[in-house]
């Protein structure tokens, strides 16, 4: 959601009927429907390169790649939004409500912005954190070449594993490894804003 603005009191039947009467993209959560923003040049460069990296090592694992097109939906919170990228291993399951949602994607990604990295970094992921089939919650920065992958272990716990240039980073949800140098290879980052730290 991270800074954009939300409607009135929206059924989940009336959000539906929203996305199909416009272009705008909208994520919705407890009666409440919130229009996406559009993102940087260097947001769309690095959501394609890392989607492309994905299918190269999805392919072989029979699994697939979906843009940030592909709804998901959470069904234990009722969240319903769109990752910058989503894999699915196995048969695609949607939500019953609505038959363009997938609810069991193993892998999802976010390509961080100034306006939603705390909520990607903390309530996005919560309501992530409770999708039973997800492995892998990718975090890729707009600001330098860095990977942030967190991975859940079958004890059901979390490992964050980060990969800087020249390193890679293993996955979960499918074989192979993600590597830093090829996702962010001819795009070229921005300067990132001086932050201004509170005074205590």
């Amino acid at each position: 959601m991270g800074d954009a603005a939300a409607t009135e009191w929206t059924s989940y039947d009336d959000y539906l009927a929203i996305e199909r009467a416009t272009d705008q993209r909208h994520e919705w959560l407890d009666g409440r429907a919130y229009a996406m923003a559009g993102g940087t040049l260097t947001h769309a460069a690095l959501s394609l390169a890392i989607g492309s990296e994905l299918r190269a090592l999805a392919l072989p694992c029979g699994c697939r790649v979906y843009s940030s097109d592909a709804k998901v939906r959470i069904l234990a919170t009722g969240l319903a939004t769109y990752p910058d990228a989503s894999v699915v291993c196995g048969a695609l399951q949607v939500d019953p409500a609505d038959a363009l949602a997938m609810v069991n994607p193993a892998m999802l990604v976010e390509v961080l912005s100034d306006g939603t990295e705390r909520y990607d970094r903390g309530e996005k992921f919560e309501h992530y954190r409770r999708i039973e089939s997800l492995r892998d919650y990718v975090m890729v920065s707009q600001y330098k070449a860095l990977l942030e992958v967190y991975s859940r272990g079958d004890d059901n716990l979390w490992t964050l594993r980060e990969a800087g240039p020249g390193q890679s980073v293993p996955l979960t949800a499918m074989r192979g490894v993600l590597e830093t140098d090829r996702v962010y290879a001819g795009i070229e980052l921005p300067v990132a804003p001086l932050r201004v730290l509170a005074s205590r």
